[in-house]
């Protein structure tokens, strides 16, 4: 049997134009596609092709899994939306290996992909364009108290900030309470990107004030950026200044 191998592959925010030669590359190879469940659903079936959607929240079963298929000779390929390594499946595989001592000379490639927040930025101009982080707001697995640390760090660093799920039907309270914090530490005038299903048909890109900006303008399918104090309006476009007044 020749040795099979695993390649976490980044399919972009959606629209397909965005997925990467090496990634198209890759799902031609396959045997198994293993993923959330959307995600699998963008890979077209073919002969020969395994389908293996999953449930959210089992990203360690997912990865093992993976690593299990792997070592039987099959070509695997772990699907996360956007970039692999950003909030997504090539940590868990790592996560997966750790524990799996064996498996560690599986042959595991990275795919990149576009993630959302470069992708929302592209739509809007250059909001990151100088420093910048990003900051999963989902409690899922840190706790929340730990998300308004590193929001508030952030905002007196005077670094521009890309939020991932930022509101869900289960904790809607929560981006509440981000727009709160963002009050306390920057002015009302700083300028809030919501960048929802960035690249599909039903993309809705809205840039308004801190003081505009309402906890219902974010949903799950919702990248929010917030620029930092230099962020500006050229146009219709939205940019950062790539330098910082001495």
């Amino acid at each position: 049997m020749s040795a099979g191998w695993i390649a976490v592959a980044g399919l972009g925010p959606g629209d397909e134009v965005l997925v990467t030669p090496e990634v198209t590359a890759a799902l031609a190879e396959a045997t198994d596609v293993v993923g959330y469940i959307p995600y699998v659903a963008r890979v077209a079936p073919r002969e020969g092709l395994v389908l293996h959607p999953s449930d959210n929240r089992v990203e360690l079963d997912r990865a093992g899994f993976a690593l299990d298929l792997a070592a039987q000779g099959r070509r695997v390929v772990i699907v996360s939306s956007g970039d692999p390594g950003v909030f997504a499946m090539a940590s868990a595989l790592f996560e997966a290996l750790e524990t799996w001592p064996e498996a560690r000379d599986t042959d595991i490639r990275i795919l990149p992909g576009i993630t959302a927040m470069l992708a929302a930025a592209a739509r809007a101009g250059a909001p990151l364009g100088h420093d910048f982080c990003a900051i999963n707001l989902s409690d899922n697995l840190k706790p929340f108290a730990e998300i308004e640390r590193r929001l508030r760090h952030a905002a007196q660093g005077g670094f521009a900030m890309a939020f991932y799920n930022p509101r869900s039907i289960s904790r809607p309270h929560q981006f509440t309470r981000v727009l709160e914090i963002l009050r306390e530490e920057c002015e009302p005038e700083r300028l809030v990107l919501f960048a929802r299903a960035v690249s599909r048909p039903d993309e809705e890109i809205r840039c308004v004030s801190l003081a505009e900006a309402m906890p219902e303008m974010a949903d799950m399918q919702t990248v929010v950026i917030v620029g930092n104090q230099a962020t500006r309006r050229v146009g219709r476009w939205v940019y950062t200044p790539r330098s910082v007044p001495a």
